[in-house]
């Protein structure tokens, strides 16, 4: 199951301060409590291990920054689960005080961690689709040991310490009682065997840091937010366990011109004044170029127009959304003495009353007559 986004986890916004994340840290974390928890002591294990990572890493900064571009990515080589972000040992040394090291089986096969990628795309890439290749630091099995980490041709034997089963038992007393934690072998570091001859290439680790090309199909119709899972293409597995998965995140540009609201397409036109009294055909850009739209006469501001089959594809459907042309009637702010008196002959033919100081006095009148 792919991990939750870390700022889903602690419940707070992406541009949280540190103070907000702290905040709700605690909270959670008393709540999950092993002395308060009152449900299923797996679900409170599982719930606290997860609260601590994700605090883990949205208080430090440096990770914090990190996370928001790549997701659950790793800087040293690992993914995020597996101490990508920092070491997590201590936090699951809590967790095995607190539930005893309840079942956990570190030496068996694990998934590989999930990673993101945050995608950014045009308004009409959105819309229509688009492919891109992206490059994607990840771990990979070693090709040279095929990931168990040993040299061609050596062998492993069972860890003495462990006995094989990756980890060691301490009791301890503690005010809570006599607790038995489980940890992590330090001989095998957990995988149970030991390597007798490392691998020349990835120095017994079974897994090299890579960077992978890999061809992103964006299908037309998405939109902010959408989330494309491509499978098996996250971190490489533990112990012959299966990869992870990849995350691309789609971020959309705005556009200058178009708006979206669903699949609908929404623009704005502006219109003269003759053009909205008298009527028009205007050309208005649509994402397939140019259309034709017929403008009534008697237009007024506001007015909203359809132009069918012009909006944005159903994402996995068929068919498209319209695309809404709502006018906006602009009025003159310079007009030349011809101009103003044509609206003056305008308004008294229609009947209206002429602007107060649009009619020429006296003097103007008499300037008049002796030119004529």
């Amino acid at each position: 199951m792919a991990k939750r986004d870390y700022y889903e986890v602690l419940g707070v916004d992406r541009g949280a301060s540190a103070d907000e994340i702290k905040k709700s840290y605690r909270k959670l974390a008393r709540q999950y409590h092993p002395d308060a928890y009152k449900g299923d002591k797996a679900e409170a294990e599982a719930k606290f291990k997860e609260i601590a990572e994700a605090y883990a890493v949205l208080s430090d900064s440096e990770k914090r920054a990190t996370y928001d571009q790549f997701g659950h990515a790793a800087t040293d080589g690992q993914g995020f689960g597996a101490g990508g972000f920092g070491d997590f040992g201590g936090i699951n040394d809590i967790f095995d005080m607190f539930f005893g090291g309840m079942g956990r089986q570190r030496n068996g096969p694990q998934k590989g961690s999930d990673l993101r990628f945050n995608m950014e795309i045009s308004f009409k890439e959105a819309a229509f689709g688009v492919e891109r290749d992206i490059q994607i630091p990840r771990t990979e099995s070693c090709d040279t040991c095929g990931g168990s980490g040993a040299a061609p041709g050596s062998n492993t034997k069972t860890c003495g310490t462990c006995h094989g089963s990756g980890q060691v038992q301490y009791a301890s007393n503690t005010p809570f009682g006599r607790i038995v934690q489980s940890r992590t072998c330090d001989k095998c570091h957990g995988s149970g065997k030991i390597i007798e001859k490392p691998c020349p290439t990835c120095r017994g680790a079974g897994q090299i840091r890579k960077t992978k090309n890999i061809h992103v199909k964006i299908p037309a119709g998405v939109d902010e937010g959408s989330r494309l899972r491509l499978t098996g293409e996250g971190e490489a597995g533990l112990r012959g366990g299966p990869p992870g998965d990849l995350y691309v995140y789609i971020m959309v540009r705005p556009d200058k011109f178009f708006r979206r609201e669903g699949n609908e397409v929404v623009c704005d036109m502006e219109l003269s004044f003759a053009q909205a009294a008298l009527g028009d055909n205007i050309e208005v850009p649509t994402l397939d170029g140019s259309a034709e739209l017929k403008v009534p006469e008697g237009t007024q501001t506001g007015t909203i127009f359809r132009i069918r089959g012009k909006g944005i594809p159903y994402l996995n459907g068929s068919g498209r959304g319209d695309q809404h042309v709502r006018v906006k009637v602009v009025t003159p702010t310079k007009l030349n003495e011809k101009q103003k008196e044509l609206l003056r002959e305008f308004s008294k033919v229609g009947g209206e009353k002429t602007p107060k100081g649009s009619e020429k006095n006296i003097f103007e009148k008499m300037k008049d007559a002796f030119k004529g």
